[in-house]
């Protein structure tokens, strides 16, 4: 067993134990990914403040979260396809938040279905929606995270259409993997991966699978998910959406103040900065850099968080350093989902919290509270 000191360690041992088309569905971004670098680059170049002599003994990373206690501002964000990095991965990855004491979203496209993770946690989870042209099913779809005790819907605002992504191209990505040559000589190396797919729950998307008619197989399946991204939507979707499910709503994608605004009139409860990890607007601002003129417009009307790059406890440290309540993080958990299943993500929140509580101490903060852009040299 190989020593985990970092994210870039799981990220590795995911490399290795994983096929090479969903692992790279996860490290990768949309063009030329430099949206994607940048999320990471300009978090990095955020230089912290050291301080000594203050009394940092009694220290906490704990705060809230749409009002719910959590051990540390961070969440695992949705991410579809996380139980082919790893069998049954949802599930494990749900389980593993609600022992650290975390939020978990569960993707819509995701492998495991809404039931299938409420059945095997008992904390509420969160439930990542995207408005598709099928208004019935979305509306099912919404009744169905209500009948989990889903405690938010988090609506994904910026993918409209869907952004390319030469590495999902190159690989032929698809649920399950195509039989192709490259594909099948691929999957020869990874044979505890397959060994453990065979007893996996789900193998196809089971938040769709079955509750559409016509897509009982894999082509239809494909045919009917390629089709339904809506270019229509607007934000008179998102007051429907509202309307719908009537409990905690979160709005992710936001990049813009304009939109900004505009969600925080919407009533949305929290807004996340996001672009979707650059996968979608190549050419976009990063995450980070897109934070503080939101937070400076909105931020004392709602909850602001961040997701993009996120890959230690210092990158959350600066983005509640830059007016983030929170944050969320994607790949660092599917690098230790994919690395090592329930306990790889365990690891990866294990990571970001010692860094981060250990980095709050050495720029003499002792709770989330205290954390303010003084933390930070050079503040975008």
């Amino acid at each position: 067993m190989p020593v985990i000191t970092c994210i870039e360690d799981l990220r590795q041992l995911h490399r290795k134990k994983a096929p090479k088309a969903f692992f790279e569905y996860v490290d990768s971004g949309s063009y030329s990914e430099g949206t994607y670098h940048a999320n990471s680059a300009d978090l990095a170049a955020l230089k912290l403040r050291q301080r000594v002599a203050v009394n940092v003994e009694h220290r906490s990373t704990a705060t809230t979260m749409l009002g719910t206690p959590v051990a540390l501002p961070v969440a695992l964000a949705p991410v579809g396809l996380s139980g082919m990095q790893w069998a049954d991965g949802e599930i494990l990855a749900a389980r593993a938040a609600e022992k650290f004491g975390v939020p978990y979203t569960l993707s819509t496209m995701s492998i495991c279905s809404i039931e299938d993770v409420a059945a095997a946690t008992s904390a509420p989870f969160w439930f990542q929606l995207y408005v598709m042209r099928d208004r019935g099913y979305i509306r099912r779809l919404i009744e169905r995270a209500r009948a989990a005790r889903c405690s938010a819907l988090v609506l994904t605002l910026d993918l409209p259409l869907l952004g390319q992504r030469h590495k999902d191209l190159k690989n032929g990505l698809s649920v399950p993997p195509q039989l192709k040559l490259s594909n099948i000589l691929d999957l020869m190396t990874k044979p505890a991966w397959a060994l453990r797919m065979l007893g996996a729950k789900r193998r196809v998307f089971g938040n769709i699978a079955g509750h559409v008619e016509g897509t009982e197989d894999l082509v239809s399946l494909s045919q009917w998910t390629a089709s339904q991204f809506d270019p229509t939507l607007n934000w008179q979707d998102v007051e429907w959406v509202k309307n719908e499910w009537g409990g905690k709503l979160v709005l992710k994608g936001i990049q813009d103040v304009d939109d900004a605004k505009i969600a925080l009139a919407s009533g949305a409860d929290a807004i996340v900065v996001s672009n979707h990890g650059g996968r979608q607007l190549d050419g976009a601002q990063s995450s980070i850099r897109s934070l503080p003129p939101i937070v400076e417009a909105v931020g004392d009307q709602l909850e602001v968080w961040m997701d993009g790059g996120i890959r230690s406890g210092q990158d959350v440290l600066k983005a509640l350093a830059l007016g983030a309540r929170g944050t969320l993080i994607g790949r660092a958990y599917n690098f230790g989902l994919g690395a090592l299943g329930e306990a790889g993500v365990t690891a990866a929140l294990d990571i970001i919290a010692k860094e981060l509580d250990i980095s709050m101490a050495l720029c003499g903060v002792r709770n989330v509270g205290e954390i303010t852009s003084k933390v930070v040299l050079n503040p975008y």
